[in-house]
């Protein structure tokens, strides 16, 4: 079992690239293969709208044909029999980084037929870990998860079967009195910290450990923190 993780946070030791390490820690426990890859370390851009990788008997055709940072990490994808994403929210989505890996990824194996069918070789399971400062009342209320549902449900025709976590009411920094944040409490972002973080890492890993486990089965789950 190979099995990457995309940290699509800025933040390398923060809370998405915590719960990330917890899933691959989860998964290695169980003898797989495991990667973190950081989207920020990468040069890179989105889809170009260039087509080559539906252009007919193109060399290119089901392969994203533009050359970048990204270029390596596509391969490994081809390769890999679990995928989990992991991103902050920002103003109701996934950072631009993750966007733009996600039009990358998936545009390619799309094929533009009556079905809108799949080039990729196999069905895997794919993670999505969130998180954000909003606690979930106000996620559902802000319309969150719907947006959310859509580019779920749009890489699960194109890879398989997905996994979803929702890690809400984060804890942002490590000294809430330098930032003006009046929105939050410190002393209760802290005590979440400390209270229900450890749950949300104990998700993540067992997240890992279901895909080293099960591999690529007709599975769908969907916790929430």
């Amino acid at each position: 079992m190979k099995i990457l993780a995309i940290n699509g946070s800025p933040r390398k030791n923060w809370n998405t690239a915590i719960l990330l390490n917890k899933a691959l820690e989860g998964a290695a426990s169980q003898g797989a293969e495991t990667e973190l890859i950081n989207l920020y370390d990468l040069n890179y851009k989105g889809c170009i709208s260039c087509f080559a990788c539906k252009l007919k008997d193109g060399k290119s055709y089901g392969k994203c044909a533009f050359k970048d940072d990204l270029t390596p990490v596509l391969e490994k994808i081809e390769n890999a029999d679990a995928i989990i994403l992991g991103s902050p929210i920002y103003f109701g989505n996934v950072t631009g980084a993750m966007r733009s890996f996600i039009e990358r990824m998936a545009f390619p194996y799309v094929v533009y037929d009556a079905n809108y069918s799949s080039l990729f070789k196999k069905k895997i399971p794919l993670g999505f870990i969130y998180t954000m400062n909003l606690d979930e009342k106000t996620m559902k209320e802000w319309g969150y998860v719907p947006v959310l549902k859509g580019t779920e449900n749009q890489l699960g025709r194109i890879f398989g079967v997905s996994e979803v976590l929702y890690v809400t009411d984060t804890y942002q920094f490590n000294d809430y009195s330098k930032y003006i944040v009046t929105a939050f409490d410190e002393a209760h972002k802290a005590k979440r910290r400390e209270d229900e973080f450890p749950n949300d890492c104990k998700k993540s890993f067992e997240m890992g450990v279901r895909f080293a486990t099960d591999g690529a089965i007709d599975f769908k789950t969907e916790s929430m923190a």
